[in-house]
């Protein structure tokens, strides 16, 4: 069943690859693998409505686990809990692919973002952290070797922390990314393996652009029939306005983790907000990241979605 074993071991304040190395696949568990900031919740969302097919509220953290995030449980009693679930299983990362063990019965899906979206809204993540949430971040770096350290605070001015993003990593082998792996490293992993039978990738603003058609998409790459009666209450289930109003019961650690909860872990769900907020220079200096870094055809996939990456199977499988 072993694809392929993980290549890389990532190791932040707030993950660590190695809990991965207990994991033991189902046929048909689905990860949904994204950058943050990258509509990791909005897809677990709309794979829970295909698997349970009702729009009941469930909290996303018990039916979908983070598996590599260090706290506040230990990897025994997350991966127990998985073990304990009849249904079919579906948990979540952040990881780069080069970090996790790929299994040829699970399924994939990675949410991909334009990446300057995505470092503005970790801005608001991170910015948004109570001081329970840093205090464990900083007993997690401190702990871990290889950190040695605490959380490295996000500025408060957004544009500083995005200059900050593209050069500077706190974390040792690494060049950008800032408290966080590479958004750039992160996105070649996934692409690179873009025909991988197992393997979706969707883009948040093909999600924004079409939700009805990129859920029909998703529900095929999982071979989950849905009747057609039913596809309107699950759509209105996954649009954002829903998802906010609904995010006490989707998201209750959001109220521990976040000054504001909910409503700050959910909050705009807009793209393109970073063209009247970073300077044309530090624009520029992302452009030339990407060129670097990233093939023509993942920048274009980046930028503008499926639609503007033809060679992008419609789905894998």
């Amino acid at each position: 069943m072993l694809a392929r074993p993980a290549i890389r071991e990532y190791r932040t304040w707030i993950m660590d690859s190695r809990r991965w190395s207990s994991y033991r696949p189902r046929i048909d568990d689905v990860v949904v693998a994204t950058y943050p900031k990258c509509g990791t919740t909005w897809m677990q969302r709309i794979v829970s409505l295909l698997i349970f097919q009702t729009p009941e509220p469930l909290s996303l953290s018990k039916i979908a686990p983070w598996i590599e995030k260090r706290f506040p449980l230990p990897v025994e009693s997350v991966l127990a809990d998985l073990e304990g679930q009849s249904h079919r299983r579906a948990m979540k990362t952040h990881l780069p692919f080069d970090g996790l063990p790929i299994f040829d019965e699970v399924k994939y899906i990675h949410i991909a973002r334009d990446g300057r979206d995505a470092c503005l809204s970790f801005h608001n993540h991170g910015t948004g952290f109570t001081e329970p949430t840093l205090a464990e971040l900083d007993r997690a770096g401190v702990e871990d070797e290889m950190i040695s350290k605490p959380y490295p605070r996000i500025p408060e001015d957004p544009a500083t922390y995005f200059r900050k993003w593209l050069s500077e990593s706190a974390l040792p082998g690494h060049v950008d990314g800032y408290q966080s792996v590479s958004f750039f490293d992160t996105e070649r992993t996934y692409w690179e393996e873009r025909h991988r039978r197992n393997l979706l990738l969707v883009h948040y603003s093909d999600l924004i652009a079409d939700l009805e058609g990129e859920m029909r998409r998703i529900a095929t790459f999982l071979n989950i029939e849905v009747a057609e009666s039913t596809w309107p209450v699950l759509v209105e289930a996954a649009g954002f306005e829903t998802m906010k109003r609904q995010g006490d019961k989707l998201m209750p650690i959001a109220n521990l983790m976040f000054k504001g909860g909910k409503d700050r872990f959910f909050n705009k769900g807009q793209i393109g907000r970073w063209k009247d907020i970073f300077a044309r220079q530090d624009l520029a200096a992302y452009d030339a990241k990407l060129a670097a870094k990233l093939p023509p055809g993942c920048i274009s996939w980046l930028e503008g979605g499926r639609r503007a990456a033809p060679d992008l199977p419609v789905y894998n499988g």
